[in-house]
C-alpha cells in the first residue's frame, strides 16, 4: 500500500453564513452591496460603540470610521469568521483608539471619563417599552438604564468589552474569542469578574443593599 501523506491546514474553514453572497459582491467592487451590510449592522455596531464609549456622538463617528475601515479591507476578509464577528473586531479597535483620544483630551480639560455625558434618546439607548408605562415608571426605567450605562462605562476596557459582547450583544463565547483574539478561559474569567464588579457598583448606585 502506498504511503499516504497528510497536510495539516491550521486555518479555519470559511464561514458561509447569510452574508456570504453579499460579501462576495463587495469584494468584486459592488458598493451597493456594502451598503446592504451597513444597513443590516449599523444599529448593532452603534450600540456596541455607545456601550464602550458612553457618548452618542462619539459612538456615531466611531461607527462610521469602522465601516469605512471595513470597506477598505473587505477584499482581505477571508470569512474565517462571520462578517458580524469581523466587523465587531474592527469596531472595537476604533473604539479603543477613540477612548485613548478622549482620555487624553479630557485630561487637559480636567474632566473624567466617568463624568455625565450628553446622549440622545433612541433605540440605541432604550429598548421599546412592553405595554403602557406611567410617566413615573418611565422615569424610573430611564434612571436605572442610565445607572447601568454609567457603571458599564466605569469598567476597565477589557472587562467592558466582554460584558458588552456577551451580555448585551449576545455573541457566543466562540465569537468573542475570535473578536478579541483571547482564549476561552480568559473570556470566561473576564466576564465573571466584569459581572461581579458591575453588580457591586450597581448596588451602591441604585440600591445600596
Amino acid at each position: 500500500m502506498a504511503e499516504m501523506s497528510y497536510k495539516i491546514d491550521n486555518r479555519d474553514p470559511p464561514v458561509r453564513d447569510g452574508d456570504h453572497e453579499i460579501v462576495f459582491r463587495c469584494q468584486k467592487g459592488d458598493i451597493d452591496a456594502f451598503g446592504v451590510l451597513v444597513e443590516k449592522y449599523q444599529k448593532k455596531m452603534l450600540n456596541v460603540a455607545y456601550r464602550m464609549i458612553g457618548d452618542y456622538h462619539e459612538a456615531c463617528e466611531v461607527t462610521q470610521e469602522a465601516f469605512l475601515s471595513a470597506y477598505r479591507a473587505i477584499k482581505k476578509f477571508r470569512e474565517e469568521a462571520s462578517f458580524s464577528t469581523w466587523m465587531t473586531g474592527i469596531l472595537l479597535n476604533q473604539a479603543r483608539n477613540r477612548l485613548k483620544q478622549i482620555k487624553t483630551r479630557w485630561r487637559y480639560e480636567g474632566r473624567s471619563l466617568n463624568d455625565p455625558v450628553e446622549t440622545e434618546e433612541g433605540p440605541v439607548l432604550r429598548e421599546p417599552p412592553s405595554g403602557e408605562m406611567s410617566v413615573v415608571e418611565q422615569m424610573e426605567k430611564k434612571d436605572i438604564q442610565s445607572a447601568v450605562q454609567d457603571c458599564i462605562r466605569s469598567l476597565d476596557p477589557e472587562y467592558r468589552e466582554v460584558l458588552v459582547l456577551r451580555d448585551i450583544q449576545e455573541f457566543s463565547y466562540e465569537e468573542i474569542r475570535a473578536i478579541l483574539n483571547i482564549p476561552d478561559g480568559t473570556v470566561k474569567s473576564r466576564l465573571f469578574r466584569a459581572r461581579e464588579i458591575l453588580k457591586e457598583r450597581l448596588k451602591k448606585r441604585i440600591g445600596g443593599q
